[in-house]
């Protein structure tokens, strides 16, 4: 591999870290929610977020100037868009305590956090591997065990908004905590998206 490739594979790693980081940081706000403290939670996931911004943005700098790489440029742009995509959406979640102005969580909502936070992990394992795809004997089993997560995501989250409608009586609970759940989904298919698409990209270069 050209050593200028490497940047490619390092930024991807940085930047899942980072998803890593603000999923991690998602699960400390909700172990800990105090709505009092909902702007500060948001300023610092931002800080997270933003930084995964620039991951992005670096890696549309260099792809503009690369005359070869790895794999084709539109692969390396899409995988780019799919792992920020993912940072996000965690930080769309915490959005949702701020605009429904929520005053106490559910548990299935940091059990939620926490299934996201495995997704993260798996990601990060999966971005290690990526650099030595064509060699690799990890990645199949990673890409089937983000899958496994995203699966017990939507299993709670069926579970979750079932429980929703028929315990709360509360209108205005039950639409503000469907529209988090929401969120979570999207988020967890987000961190499958991005395994499919590593799983595509190998299937193409191989």
């Amino acid at each position: 591999m050209a050593k200028g490739d490497k940047f490619y594979f390092e930024n991807f790693a940085a930047s899942t870290a980072l998803s890593k980081k603000a999923a991690l940081y998602l699960v400390e706000c909700l172990e800990n929610y105090n709505p009092e403290n909902i702007e500060v939670m948001l300023k610092e996931m931002h800080e997270i977020e933003h930084s995964a911004d620039k991951k992005k943005h670096e890696m549309n700098k260099a792809l503009a100037k690369a005359f070869v790489t790895p794999v084709d440029r539109e692969d390396l742009d899409m995988l780019s868009h799919n792992l920020d995509q993912v940072t996000d959406k965690i930080e769309e979640i915490l959005q949702k305590f701020y605009i429904y102005n929520i005053q106490a969580v559910e548990p299935s909502v940091i059990d939620f956090a926490k299934k996201i936070v495995k997704s993260c992990e798996l990601l990060c394992e999966l971005m290690g591997e990526f650099e030595n795809f064509k060699r690799s004997k990890k990645i199949h089993s990673l890409i089937v065990a983000l899958n496994d997560v995203e699966e017990e995501c939507d299993s709670l989250y069926l579970t979750s908004i079932r429980a929703l409608t028929k315990e709360q009586s509360d209108v205005i609970k039950v639409v503000s905590f469907g529209k988090i759940y929401d969120c979570f989904e999207s988020c967890a298919d987000a961190c499958e998206h991005v395994s499919e698409c590593v799983g595509a990209v190998i299937m193409k270069n191989t």
